[in-house]
């Protein structure tokens, strides 16, 4: 379909540095074009210290709505008027609403994966979930799944890492603000990862282990003690099988990559701009 550009064309896009490798724009476009909604997905390099000028002028123009990748996510939130409950939880905004210049904030990334999730036969309702890793991903995944229901948190990351005083104060958010029980423990202590796995219902990897150059590579490599029927995922989709996964898988265990987590954070942000659902399958084809 030919891209058909008006004056009553509504502007969307992605905030971030750097951009210029993000599929937003081939599904979002694609998108609108398959609804036949007057809509345009652009990308703006915008590095965290301009962040605020970029914002200021994209609502004089009156643009809809736009995404934040890294490194604008967690400056974003400072900016926004209002923001969702999962948002102020983690920290950071990924997707902004422009409704007459008041914009709201929202997180779309712990939703996106719940949906996988669900998709796969996960419903959180008083289950226990493993995250391996402390990120932004790791994170956004971890609120959500609370917010959702989860009865039980654990986070296994290394005590010294650039996160570990944000994770701390994230779990206390959550024991805070939802029923959820958390625990962080140590992703190097073996025996306590163990005891953790045991009881997992949904086990998460979330670190960048696994992707190129190191594709061979796997931060856990023994699932026997991972509780029986549960179910394994793997934030990386390139590769789209990671050893991680193919382990996992090879011990009996049903798994999933984290693309549909990207289609469908996506998914949610298209629905917040423009009211529709996106025809996820349509632009799936554009990821395979």
């Amino acid at each position: 379909m030919d891209v058909k550009i008006t004056g009553k064309t509504r502007l969307t896009g992605l905030l971030g540095s750097p951009v210029s490798h993000s599929l937003s724009p081939a599904m979002h476009n694609r998108a609108f074009q398959f609804l036949r909604l007057d809509y345009v997905y652009l990308c703006f390099d915008v590095v965290e210290k301009d962040l605020k000028t970029a914002v200021e002028g994209l609502k004089i123009c009156g643009i809809r709505g736009f995404n934040c990748t890294m490194p604008d996510k967690n400056r974003m939130l400072e900016l926004t008027d209002s923001c969702s409950k999962a948002a102020e939880m983690i920290g950071a905004v990924n997707t902004v609403l422009n409704e007459g210049g008041i914009l709201t904030g929202y997180n779309t990334d712990g939703i996106g994966f719940m949906r996988a999730a669900a998709e796969n036969g996960f419903i959180p309702g008083g289950k226990a979930v493993t995250i391996l890793g402390a990120g932004g991903a790791a994170t956004a995944i971890a609120v959500q799944a609370a917010l959702d229901g989860i009865s039980h948190l654990t986070i296994a990351a290394r005590p010294g890492s650039r996160f570990h005083n944000r994770t701390v104060s994230l779990l206390d958010s959550i024991s805070r603000n939802t029923g959820c029980q958390t625990e962080l423990t140590d992703i190097r202590d073996r025996k306590e990862l163990e005891r953790n796995l045991s009881s997992s219902d949904l086990l998460v990897q979330a670190t960048p282990v696994g992707m190129p150059p190191a594709t061979g590579q796997t931060i856990l490599d023994d699932f026997s003690s991972l509780k029986k029927g549960a179910l394994v995922a793997d934030l990386i989709y390139n590769p789209r099988q990671t050893t991680f996964l193919k382990l996992a898988e090879a011990s009996g265990f049903r798994t999933f990559n984290g693309l549909r987590m990207l289609l469908y954070q996506g998914a949610e942000a298209f629905r917040i701009w423009t009211g529709r659902d996106m025809p996820t399958e349509e632009v799936l084809l554009l990821l395979q």
